[in-house]
């Protein structure tokens, strides 16, 4: 089963590197990692996706609230959330086909953050869904190169 886990942390050397070490340490693969500075900058808020047991991973949550520099754990798995992805591709595009791939990206809601003589860079933000959905459609004119943040996420509504 898919979980969402999110962790405000203080924002100090190590912490990652301590929690990453709990998941990997009870055989879970982390399937996307974001990590970034809050609103305080003091502290960052982790987002973690993994697929696993839903017993062995309430003993990780537990875990992961002993730490002490772990502020709060909040498994978002069966809440109303909202999950971001964003995505940067390189495609090939040669002149003929531009009007072609910008009507995809359109189509996404993405748009082409650089242009080359012979490739575009297109920038795309959305559920992983999404993302996958514009990949396969751009797979056709070559894919050289993809960037992808992996997943954060907030729950709906006020706490």
């Amino acid at each position: 089963m898919k979980h969402l886990i999110s962790a405000t942390v203080e924002n100090k050397v190590g912490v990652l590197a301590r929690i990453v070490g709990l998941f990997s340490g009870r055989g879970f693969n982390i399937d996307s990692l974001c990590v970034g500075e809050t609103e305080n900058p003091s502290l960052s808020r982790l987002t973690i996706v993994v697929n696993g047991d839903d017993a062995i991973l309430e003993q990780v949550r537990k875990q992961l609230g002993k730490v002490i520099d772990v502020i709060k754990v909040t498994d978002m798995t069966g809440q109303p959330y909202v999950e971001r992805d964003l995505m940067l591709v390189k495609i090939n595009a040669p002149p003929g086909k531009r009007g072609e791939i910008l009507e995809i990206v359109d189509i996404f809601r993405g748009k082409i953050v650089d242009a080359g003589l012979k490739d575009v860079i297109v920038e795309l933000s959305g559920t992983e869904d999404k993302l996958e959905a514009m990949l396969k459609l751009l797979q056709p004119y070559g894919i050289k190169e993809v960037a992808r943040t992996g997943q954060i996420a907030m729950l709906r509504g006020t706490k």
